[in-house]
């Protein structure tokens, strides 16, 4: 039965159809999470396991190694990557690709399994190790919160405050607080008066650490009712402690006759935070996975104003990130888009069909992307960038469909016919085709939208949208279409001009006649300019995942490593005062000593490191970050010269670390430096594009190492814990026990005083026997200087140092990384050690991988259904040959405008074949209904033709034309010029190379049964 004359027979059944697209599409629309980018799992866990006084040298070989070989067991487990440093092993476990992430909870649980069981291998005096799961929570509402002339436990108050009330809002998942200033309790001996009454820092140490402690006292019980004891209360408050009494020879003495208590800030904190140049401390609120982000964000934002009250005057909240504006901001402007781009079909539609078609067209296309909407809604999808710009790469599928039947149909009944039998004519020839090339449209997305790595997971949506809209539109083309028809086309009388007599069409079909007549050297002009065009295409610029259009940029500036953090960051308030002058900027955040929270899904923080130093700077527009990155590079070069300068764009996708990467593994680190050191040296000779190269070890680091005497230390009973703890002690100082202030955990640092004149080697030790005080250069013959590996990374138990350099802005990593690679390949490897690319190259080498492993049964498929529907061979081969004509148009268009050719180009690429098969099997299968009814093979060739000239130029520009919104993008902008050039082309190759083709794969067998007849 032909659903298109079932569909006017029994219109109560469409209009069900209709209103439910359009009431449900705009339920969808209200009821649809919505995101900034699609959520796609960080499948990664982050073990930290402490070692205090290792070496990085030491914490590699007996903590990391361990434990890498418990996790190596686990089957899932893609790759380790670890990095060692004095007292400290970080181990990043990644997940494979193909695992989900409903799975990852069970792994995450088998992981601490083993570890816990490969604890018993570790030194004792290391820590349990300690899994972070949650790193890659995104906290995309973030604010810095300053409070000038408030007290560091009034900000400590305040940040639990916020941090609590927070937590009470409806759909927020978890608030993370980082940058709160790091407080001790210091007590600091006098020495002389110390050493007179023979008391030592162990003494001291011990009677600090039950100062403050929380053990059990039992029970009593009492008939029937049982009462619980309690501990004494400890020592509460910086004068209890100083209160606090030692025992010495049978006499107490108070701590404050011998030693100064008091309570200040540590001298190198583990992260400085400033916002626009004032301490801050930051608020990082991420919300649960299924919550719409922008309705939690207007409930952060309505409960903080309503705490205002609340909240001391002087403190104030400024947004550094604000996700949910963002997301409200660009899903809008979508929408908008989105908008104008159905207008402006409607409007193409109404000047070359008139404005009854356009209507029912017009019709067709709203319902078909209100009902997608709904379906969105169904299935969970979000409206984030993804699949709202699928809906625009659809387009073109989109309304081809309803121009194919409307078309068909008009026609018929201005010939004179009924719209029951018009309907039937025009949707009965092409339902079928049109169903197969829908199906084609939608697999050419599939090993993208099926890919396993998180590129696939992070484009899923758009697969899912564009299956959703394309097969929508196919039930909307035969059923609402040929209904609204029935209702708006005009009858005619079947007298009058022919539908297809004027100039244009007899225009056209001279130059198909033509054509075919030449159809030989047709073909060969195909050839070379398909062949020029492929030329032409490779130097385009290659690009994997555009910049963001999000007004934001990154720069990093890390000193020679040992530097103190106190110094990195009076350095880092040289850039803020040169910002600080920048009306252009609208604000900027500094991080010294590790990244911010992660408040973005793409945005990566580097792991902590005192010499590090970090900005985040916002301006006023996207189009201002190039020159501001500029400038801050020159005058960082003019005035910081004693570390190492760069910024960084914000990129859509997945991130790769550095732009250009080469990685060197093997075992010993003195030849892994020496490689990384020739390929800084051999990059920067082959191309004047790499900047601020770098390897992740750093410099080594000056390292003192007491020489013990091991006879004389013996004799007095002397460990060499001992001497450790006594150095400690008159450096850093000794972490002797915890001070409790509420949930707070404030350390007791037991220490010399830092304006002692009492130096390092003037400290004694007790003996033995606890009676005598013995100089510490006695136990100790002078210190011993050597340089260090401080950083040591690892790949999969393996030693290994990255080099890493960025690249000018107008430059893109494809560009740079084909000047350098020769160059660095050339390098000579030793035996036992290998090189390989990382970076951008990697990571898209790993995405087209992922996407060639799917490319093959995708083809496949397509190729099948091509062939069933035309139940031969050389139709399909027709309609194949015309695919790597594509690139003709998309080579000319992303030459002509100097864009990259990036991941969302391919897809326009992909969308590109999509249209160009269907209108192929389209024309081919008008083309042999044109013989079945009995002309002659170049007449039927040209009246099929004729009469899918106007669909695919309707076609065309409909999707050319609502790109054009998508130009000021600069996510969609290399995909929406990929698909304009490319259809301008693809409509010429549709009209005379098929045609061309049609005549040289049939003419010949037209020929021999003339000849037999």
């Amino acid at each position: 039965m032909n659903i298109a004359r079932a569909s006017i027979d029994r219109p109560i059944l469409i209009w069900l159809i209709i209103l439910t697209c359009l009431f449900g599409g705009i339920w969808g629309f209200l009821s649809l999470g919505r995101l900034e980018d699609p959520a796609f799992t960080i499948k990664q866990a982050v073990v930290i396991t402490q070692y205090p006084g290792a070496s990085a040298q030491q914490v590699a070989n007996e903590v990391t190694e361990p434990l890498e070989s418990a996790i190596q067991r686990m089957g899932e487990v893609k790759e380790i990557v670890s990095v060692n440093r004095p007292g400290v092993s970080r181990i990043d476990v990644f997940i494979k690709d193909t695992i989900s992430g409903d799975q990852l909870p069970d792994i995450w649980t088998e992981l601490r399994q083993r570890l816990q069981t490969a604890q018993p291998q570790l030194p004792s005096e290391a820590n349990a190790p300690v899994v972070d799961d949650g790193f890659g929570d995104v906290y995309g509402i973030f604010f810095a919160v300053t409070s000038d002339g408030f007290t560091d436990a009034e900000k400590h108050d305040l940040a639990s405050f916020l941090r609590r009330e927070l937590l009470t809002v409806s759909g927020v998942a978890d608030v993370e607080v980082s940058g709160l200033p790091e407080e001790a309790i210091f007590v600091e001996p006098n020495l002389a008066v110390a050493s007179q009454l023979g008391i030592d820092v162990q003494v001291l140490v011990q009677a600090l650490a039950t100062s403050n402690s929380v053990q059990p006292a039992g029970s009593l019980t009492r008939s029937e009712e049982r009462v619980l004891i309690q501990a004494p209360v400890g020592s509460d408050s910086v004068s209890d402690i100083a209160q606090l009494t030692v025992g010495v020879g049978g006499e107490l003495i108070n701590l404050i006759d011998i030693a100064e208590v008091s309570r200040d800030r540590v001298e190198n904190p583990s992260t400085i935070i400033r916002f626009q140049g004032q301490e801050a401390f930051t608020l990082g609120v991420a919300g649960i996975s299924d919550e719409n982000i922008v309705d939690v964000g207007n409930r952060v934002d309505a409960h903080l104003q309503s705490l205002m009250p609340e909240i001391p005057y002087g403190v104030e909240l400024r947004p550094i990130y604000q996700q949910h504006v963002v997301v409200d901001e660009s899903s809008s402007g979508f929408l908008v888009n989105l908008a104008m781009s159905v207008g402006i079909v409607v409007l193409v539609l109404g000047l070359f069909m008139g404005p009854r078609a356009a209507v029912v067209v017009g019709a067709t296309l709203l319902l078909t992307v209100v009902g997608t909407l709904l379906f969105m809604a169904l299935f969970s999808i979000e409206m984030e960038r993804i699949s709202l710009g699928a809906l625009i790469i659809a387009m073109g599928m989109l309304v081809d469909n309803a121009i194919v039947v409307a078309e068909g149909m008009q026609i018929s009944m201005l010939r004179g016919k009924s719209s029951r039998d018009a309907a039937d004519e025009a949707a009965g020839k092409t339902q079928i085709p049109l169903l197969g090339a829908t199906v084609i449209g939608i697999m050419a997305f599939a090993g993208i939208g099926l890919s396993p790595d998180s590129t696939g997971e992070f484009m899923f949506s758009l697969f899912a949208v564009i299956a959703i809209s394309l097969l929508l539109s196919w039930v909307l083309a035969v059923t609402v279409t040929p209904l609204l028809g029935h209702y708006v086309f005009k009858h005619g009388d079947g007298v009058g001009e022919d539908s297809y007599g004027g100039l244009v069409f007899r225009a056209y079909g001279g130059l198909l006649k033509g054509a075919l007549r030449f159809r030989w050297l047709v073909l060969v002009g195909l050839v070379i300019i398909t062949a020029a065009s492929y030329v032409g295409f490779g130097q385009v610029k290659q690009q994997f995942f555009p910049n963001s259009n999000t007004p934001l940029f990154f720069a990093h500036y890390t000193m020679q490593q040992g530097t103190p953090i106190s110094k990195t960051s009076e350095q880092m308030k040289v850039l803020e005062a040169y910002l600080e002058k920048h009306d252009d900027v609208v604000s900027f955040s500094t991080f010294v000593g590790k990244g911010a929270t992660r408040f973005l899904l793409t945005y990566s923080s580097e792991p902590p490191n005192a010499a590090y130093g970090h900005l985040i700077v916002r301006t006023e527009d996207l189009s201002l970050i190039p020159a501001l990155q500029a400038d801050l590079e020159a005058f960082a070069a003019e005035n910081l010269s004693e570390g190492e300068f760069r910024t960084e764009r914000l990129v859509f996708g997945p991130g790769s670390g550095s732009p250009i990467e080469v990685r060197y593994s093997g075992p010993d680190p003195e030849v892994l430096r020496d490689l990384a050191d020739q390929a800084i040296s051999v990059m920067e000779q082959a191309s004047v594009n790499i900047l601020a190269p770098r390897n992740d070890w750093r410099e080594q680091q000056l390292i003192l190492r007491p020489r013990y005497v091991t006879d004389r230390a013996q004799a007095a009973g002397i460990t060499r814990d001992n001497v450790s703890e006594v150095l400690a002690f008159a450096t850093d100082g000794i972490t002797a026990g915890v001070y409790r202030e509420g949930d707070r955990g404030i350390q007791i640092v037991l220490r010399n005083a830092p304006s002692s004149d009492v130096g390092v080697l003037d400290q004694a030790l007790i003996s033995q026997n606890g009676e005598t005080l013995l100089p510490i250069e006695q136990i100790v013959d002078g210190f011993a200087a050597e340089a260090q590996n401080t950083i040591i990374y690892r790949r999969d138990r393996v030693e290994t140092i990255t080099v890493g350099a960025s690249i000018p802005v107008e430059m893109t990593a494809a560009q740079v990384h084909n000047e350098v690679r020769a160059a660095v390949e050339a390098i000579p490897v030793p035996p036992g050690y290998r090189m390989e690319w990382g970076g951008e190259f990697e990571s898209s080498a790993d995405a087209n991988a992922s996407l060639a492993s799917q490319l093959p049964a995708t083809i496949l498929i397509m190729i099948v259904i091509t062939v069933v529907l035309f139940n031969a061979l050389r139709q399909p081969l027709i309609i194949w040959l015309l695919v790597p004509m594509s690139v003709n148009g998309a080579a000319i268009g992303l030459l002509g405008t100097g864009l990259p050719f990036t991941f969302t180009a391919l897809l326009g690429l992909l969308s590109l074949s999509g249209m160009l098969i269907k209108n192929g099997i389209v024309l081919v299968e008008e083309i042999d209904i044109e013989r079945e009814a009995g002309g002659p093979l170049r007449e039927a060739i040209i009246i099929a033709s004729i009469s899918r000239m106007r669909p695919v130029l309707l076609a065309a520009a409909t999707t050319i034309l609502g790109m054009i919104p998508l130009l000021g993008d600069a996510f969609f902008v290399s995909m929406a010029v990929t698909i304009m050039g490319g259809l301008a082309f693809a409509s010429i190759l549709t009209l005379v190379a098929a045609p061309v083709l049609y005549d040289v794969f049939f003419m010949p067998r037209v020929k021999e049964a003339e000849k037999q007849a």
